[in-house]
């Protein structure tokens, strides 16, 4: 594999990963633009414009976007995070021109014609609906916005059904005109492709994009606190959480090894104890996100509501415990699965296609896979014990979804992880 990077006159990023045994092509356009740059006023705007994206443009209609792409067995597909939006393609290496002149198509040239986007508010509208009648996904918003609240980083990425039915043409345009300029714009590809060749096509397609100034986002400031929503459901879906670091912390490769020690996978700590000694929950598992400026870290459980009186203590217990004793195997195994995931994800080209323009956008510059895996080789005991006790220093964030009435207070189960 040769990773290339090429920067053209107008700010756009152009960068590649060169996979000669492979026949396919990943490409796709990352914006440096989220759920963090909107307002209140605007919050789902950027989910909105992702959709809007794939609508119609001068030259092709919704269907004519659908059906090229698939006339050639590709697929083309978007998503839209807290600091980055993502159009994608995979296709035969044949198929790569295909591919990059429809992505720079719907970015410069999309309508946002009235009637499609009536329609797809309401399609969104749906979508709302659908994440809040689905407990384990919706939790996680209300433990964002407990973690970071009044502040573009907390608020859900879909928006609210108020505000994306007011949000109109115009207001897309002028989103679009502030943020999507090339300036902000990675183009990344992976797979059977030359370097060179996509430099060249990319400089003749990405040719009308606005000239966006740099926008800024506030910056994230995690304050702790909770959220109970008591609701006629089976099952209390528990959240807690405490700050965790940016992409470029020195505590980076602890807390994610930390994270997979204590609920990674089916060795981990919280699985072993929670699940298959004790049995109260199906579901068990911690988590790393990581932000420009900050990140969370958080533990999740669904469990009944007679057994989270006793789940939560055991889950407090669980993350205490990490400050206190790592052992030498089960963090070799934490480890092994990072690195793992690290060398497994260079076996596909949609993997590391993403990789790469996310490194490009955070870091400034491709991260070989070398340089991960020795972070991650040189994380012992002491830095993975130093992490947990820094998460424990921060307020603790609290979400409790379903039956409440088992569940402890907030300063009780804060006192629990006190160190």
């Amino acid at each position: 594999m040769t990773v290339s990077v090429t920067h053209l006159d107008n700010g756009l990023t152009v960068v590649s990963d060169a996979m000669d045994t492979v026949e396919t092509v990943s490409v796709g356009v990352w914006v440096e633009a989220g759920t963090r740059y909107e307002t209140a006023a605007q919050n789902g705007i950027s989910h909105l414009l992702e959709h809007m994206a794939f609508k119609g443009t001068p030259s092709r209609s919704a269907q004519a976007i659908a059906e090229e792409i698939e006339a050639v067995g590709g697929h083309l597909n978007a998503y839209t995070s807290r600091e980055n939006t993502a159009y994608y393609a995979k296709v035969l290496k044949e198929d790569a021109g295909l591919a990059l002149t429809i992505l720079a198509d719907i970015l410069q040239h999309s309508t946002f014609d009235p009637v499609e986007l009536g329609r797809e508010q309401t399609v969104i509208l749906q979508e709302i609906a659908q994440a809040d009648d689905t407990p384990d996904d919706i939790v996680f918003d209300y433990f964002q916005a407990a973690a970071f609240p009044d502040q573009p980083i907390g608020r859900p990425v879909l928006g609210t059904g108020a505000i994306v039915k007011g949000l109109t043409r115009e207001t897309l345009n002028a989103y679009l005109a502030r943020h999507y300029g090339p300036k902000r714009l990675v183009v990344s590809a992976a797979g059977k492709i030359a370097h060179d060749w996509l430099v060249e096509r990319s400089r003749g397609l990405f040719v009308e994009l606005p000239a966006a100034p740099a926008a800024d986002c506030p910056p994230a400031r995690y304050r702790g606190g909770e959220n109970r929503t008591s609701r006629d459901i089976e099952q209390t879906h528990v959240l807690l959480g405490f700050e965790g670091v940016a992409y470029t912390d020195d505590d980076y490769y602890p807390l994610s090894v930390l994270s997979s020690l204590l609920g990674g996978g089916m060795s981990s700590r919280l699985f072993q104890e929670v699940r298959e000694k004790r049995g109260l929950a199906y579901s068990v598992y911690s988590f790393s996100s990581f932000y420009q400026d900050s990140g969370l870290f958080g533990v999740y459980a669904g469990t009944g509501e007679k057994e989270v009186a006793e789940l939560v203590p055991v889950l407090c217990d669980e993350i205490l415990k990490v400050t206190e004793t790592v052992g030498a195997e089960e963090l070799a195994r934490a480890r092994a699965q990072l690195k793992a995931s690290v060398l497994m994800s260079l076996e596909s080209t949609s993997a590391r296609c993403e990789q790469l323009a996310r490194q490009m956008q955070v870091f400034r510059r491709p991260i070989p896979p070398s340089e991960s895996v020795a972070h991650i080789e040189a994380v012992d005991a002491q830095a993975v014990r130093r992490a947990a006790k820094r998460l424990l220093g921060s307020p603790l964030t609290l979400t409790a979804l379903g039956p409440l009435d088992g569940l402890e207070s907030y300063d009780r189960i804060r006192d629990r992880l006190k160190i």
